[in-house]
């Protein structure tokens, strides 16, 4: 029986060896979207963040701890009071409450399996002693009864058990439904199951995570977009340009402050930020989802808002900031996309090409066969019109050759030929070789040979053209003719990645 698990893993963080073909593909959407961030933006996306919280840096360990303390303070303070009255130690229950909170606080992962993972629970402990001196000795006593000591789960106790549980619902709702909406930076890497604080990944990580996950895992689910995704792969895509234009980017926001400053001045300058981005994303969209989004990102986010004490001073403040957005300011948002438009293209077709051809089982989430650009849940999980999904796909179908002209169809193009190419001819999928560009503009291409189906994809789009297109650079086939599933033209020996990739930013090779 095929069988993976819901289970959300930390950066570092390995699948324990239970009797599953692994994971739901969380894991490998962190991955891709960092191979296609450029590193080289995290310096001015930074001071532009620090700019905007009044020169105070943000620090994302200290920013996600301080969301799962009060987490666990406020919602889940009930759970976290059981806990101390199971305990059963010789202090006042409002300090051992406060202990745990601090162990909750420092757990770096959404829980433990003791005794596998112990080390994690070790870690939170000694973490939370650093932090709070005065606990030390209420810390040191619950270690045993967390259960750091036992052999086996039938050993565990009942605040043991619990507490198990209980990490992993602080670990979601402090950091997916609150931190994730505080930390600005970058919000195409505020995803489940990733670090914000990893900014980017080099092509050479990525070709050493996708080798093991082959060695390892190759049938684990890989993923894009799920029910739980902030933003779909579509408006990461975008996002991710912004990483490419540090400088542009934090023109535009200058611009927008300058503009709401005379019609709607917004006081929160990290969920200005975050808004903006999620508007770029997404854009074109209606003023009712904008809304809807801002909403509830400021609720999430919980420093001015929340959504069991909404402040409606603020709320109307975001809500006259958004309509001036999508009204007096909305050339100049517009203006903006239209300046990474073309690169969010090639990134979405790079993500998704990388995806279904990688080490592992694609998922593809209902709808974003096309373009999708979809917020967080509800408007993620809205109903797929599967008649206008059909008719789609009939377009490509009829295509006599070659990619079509618009954005959704050519996504779905690759869908529709990746799929049927893994389905037709699994053999060509059953390994992991990474290939190599030559050429001044190497660092632009990520290609790899799953054993006779070569994936060939656009690296950081943006800054390639700034740098005039491929110019030499060229990528060494394995012997062979070799036929591009999506355009259908054969290729061989050392094509110039101008030819090979001028129909569409990526390829997908197999040989005939």
């Amino acid at each position: 029986m095929y069988t993976v698990v819901e289970k959300i893993l930390e950066p570092g963080e390995a699948l324990p060896r239970w009797e599953t073909w692994g994971t739901t593909g969380y894991d490998a959407l962190g991955e891709i979207d960092r191979l296609l961030t450029d590193p080289a933006g995290e310096a001015g996306l930074t001071r532009l963040d620090t700019s905007l919280r009044g020169g105070t840096p943000a620090d994302w360990q200290e920013l996600a701890h301080a969301a799962k303390r009060n987490v666990a303070e406020t919602a889940l303070r009930a759970e976290v009071t059981r806990l101390a009255r199971s305990a059963g130690l010789p202090w006042p229950q409002e300090v051992v409450a406060d202990a745990l909170a601090e162990v909750l606080a420092c757990f770096g992962v959404y829980r433990t399996y003791l005794p596998q993972g112990r080390h994690h629970l070790v870690a939170a402990l000694q973490q939370a002693g650093q932090r709070r001196p005065d606990l030390g000795e209420v810390l040191q006593a619950l270690g045993p009864v967390l259960g750091v000591d036992v052999e086996a789960a039938e050993q565990l106790s009942e605040t043991a058990l619990r507490f198990q549980q209980t990490s992993g619902m602080v670990m979601a709702k402090g950091v997916e439904d609150s931190a994730f909406y505080r930390f600005t930076r970058l919000t195409s890497l505020n995803e489940v199951g990733g670090d914000p604080s990893q900014f980017a990944l080099t092509p050479q990580q990525v070709h050493a995570a996708f080798a093991q996950r082959q060695r390892e895992w190759p049938q684990s689910l890989t993923a894009l977009s799920t029910h739980d995704t902030k933003r779909s792969e579509t408006v990461r895509a975008r996002i991710t340009v912004l990483s490419e234009d540090p400088q542009g980017w934090a023109e535009l926001v200058g611009e927008v402050q300058r503009g709401l400053g005379d019609l709607a001045p917004l006081r929160d300058g990290p969920l200005l930020n975050l808004l903006l981005q999620a508007l770029v994303g997404a854009w074109p969209l209606s003023e009712e989802r904008a809304q809807e989004y801002a909403l509830k990102a400021a609720r999430e986010a919980g420093l001015h808002t929340t959504w069991t004490d909404p402040d409606p001073a603020f709320e109307a403040e975001l809500a006259a900031s958004v309509s001036a957005l999508l009204g007096p300011l909305a050339p100049a948002l517009e203006r903006y996309v239209e300046r990474v438009l073309a690169a969010g293209f090639s990134n979405a077709l790079a993500q998704k090409l990388v995806q279904l051809t990688m080490p592992g089982v694609p998922d593809v989430y209902q709808g974003s066969e096309l373009w999708a650009p979809a917020l967080v849940d509800p408007d993620n999980r809205r109903p797929v019109d599967f008649g206008e999904l059909r008719a789609a796909l009939r377009r490509v179908l009829a295509a006599e050759a070659g990619p079509v002209p618009t954005h959704e169809d050519a996504k779905l193009l690759l869908t529709q030929r990746a799929l049927h190419l893994r389905r037709d001819r699994p053999e060509l999928f059953s390994g992991y070789q990474p290939l190599h560009a030559v050429g001044s503009r190497a660092e632009h291409v990520f290609a790899f040979d799953r054993g006779g189906a070569i994936s060939v994809v656009t690296r950081l789009p943006l800054g390639l053209q700034r740098a005039g297109g491929w110019e030499e650079t060229c990528l060494a086939l394995p012997s062979g003719t070799w036929r591009d599933a999506l355009t259908n033209l054969d290729w061989s020996g050392q094509p110039l990645l101008s030819e090979l990739l001028r129909q569409l930013p990526v390829a997908l090779l197999h040989q005939i």
